[in-house]
């Protein structure tokens, strides 16, 4: 829990800093922003080179060294010597994270027993939610000194965090388990819902994307009320989020992760449109709570269901995930870019970004509908 709630410090701590960045003149709002979406670039190659550098230097050695990266980059980070050293340090920072979450996620839910998963991938993926908790508690106090002074308190944090986890990795990669004879035959009925599942976790990363970079900024300028109470939208954002992965597991447990994932889906949308449509503070405190909830809560909804779909092949199962967040992280990249493109040839307006996020997730909604009624077809055909 230490290993993620670290990652997701490094990831989610600039977000409430986009508009101090700004203010100070660090950055343009839309170079600030598109450094934003280097930290999803990052993403997306962490989650390609996880598995291979981790063959390559054991899980613990290629754990160490993206702890170590992650560190590196806030104090990095207290230098802007220019945007294209902010850019390389926020990427180098989404390495890891995408690394680090490929290597977590696969190597402990194989040996939970089923009617438990649930709630044992809501506590593995805990720490997601207290690292976004974390930033938005942590910042605020820390730009009483400076951004400067900011950017080292978060790293200070961070090599705490990589002391306390250093021996905390397993010191051999975890056995390749053998499938049962015939699994495969018995997962190919789910390869249509294996790639509408890929679909859908690309198609939330686009969903989330504009609260995960703009829902302070939005408060803050767009709305006009200031750092301070954007930061506390993060703080409620954050407390959302540490609770999401427990809640999302817990009630996977009862009604199955599909259809968990299809609420989630619905619900994401319906926050996202409120951001777009509303800028009251009730509309404003409800979409955060939801969002904050699903951000970190999507992961082991989606985890889940890939164990669902692939009962008894582990090698599958880590295949499965690697690929589900490759397109998580190629999406939430694109989105990332795109978005910051919109944002600043519109004028900064939050509105058409927000509202582009909601119509993904809705999207996601329909063809999970569509993809259970063609299985059920099938099913019933043969």
């Amino acid at each position: 829990m230490r290993q993620s709630g670290r990652h997701w410090l490094a990831r989610f701590a600039y977000t409430p800093l986009i508009p101090s960045l700004i203010q100070a003149h660090w950055f343009t709002s839309s170079q600030a922003v598109t450094l934003g979406a280097a930290n999803f670039a990052g993403y997306l190659v962490g989650a390609l080179i996880g598995r291979p550098l981790a063959s390559v230097l054991s899980n613990r050695s290629a754990l160490r060294l993206l702890m170590a990266v992650v560190t590196a980059a806030f104090f990095a980070c207290a230098y802007p010597l220019s945007v294209s050293w902010f850019f390389a340090w926020r990427l180098l920072s989404g390495i890891s994270g995408g690394a680090i979450m490929v290597l977590v996620a696969t190597s402990i839910l194989p040996h939970i027993p089923v009617p438990r998963r649930g709630f044992v991938s809501g506590m593995i993926f805990l720490g997601l939610g207290l690292g976004i908790a974390a930033s938005g508690t942590l910042i605020p106090k820390l730009l009483h000194y400076g951004l400067q002074t900011t950017w080292i308190g978060l790293g200070v944090v961070a090599l705490v965090l990589t002391a306390v986890s250093w021996f905390g990795w397993p010191s051999t990669n975890p056995p390749a388990p053998v499938a049962p004879s015939g699994t495969h035959h018995a997962v190919r009925p789910h390869g249509l819902t294996l790639r509408v599942l890929y679909a859908q976790y690309a198609a939330n990363a686009l969903g989330l994307v504009p609260a995960m970079v703009l829902l302070v900024d939005y408060i803050a300028r767009g709305l006009g009320r200031g750092a301070a109470i954007g930061a506390d939208y993060w703080v409620l954002y954050g407390l959302a989020a540490t609770a999401g992965p427990v809640i999302c597991g817990n009630v996977a447990d009862r009604i199955g992760f599909g259809k968990a994932y299809r609420v989630g889906l619905i619900l994401q949308a319906a926050a996202v449109a409120m951001l777009a449509f509303s800028g009251s503070t009730l509309v404003l405190a409800a979409s955060t709570v939801i969002l904050g909830i699903f951000t970190p809560g999507i992961v082991p909804l989606v985890l889940g269901r890939i164990h669902e779909l692939v009962p008894h092949d582990h090698t599958e199962q880590r295949a499965a995930w690697s690929r589900a967040t490759t397109a998580f992280a190629l999406f939430q990249a694109l989105g990332g870019y795109g978005y910051s493109y919109l944002f600043s040839h519109t004028h900064n307006d939050y509105a058409l970004i927000f509202t582009c996020g909601a119509v993904a997730l809705a999207v996601a909604f329909v063809g999970d509908l569509i993809a259970s009624r063609i299985s059920t077809a099938r099913y019933t055909a043969v």
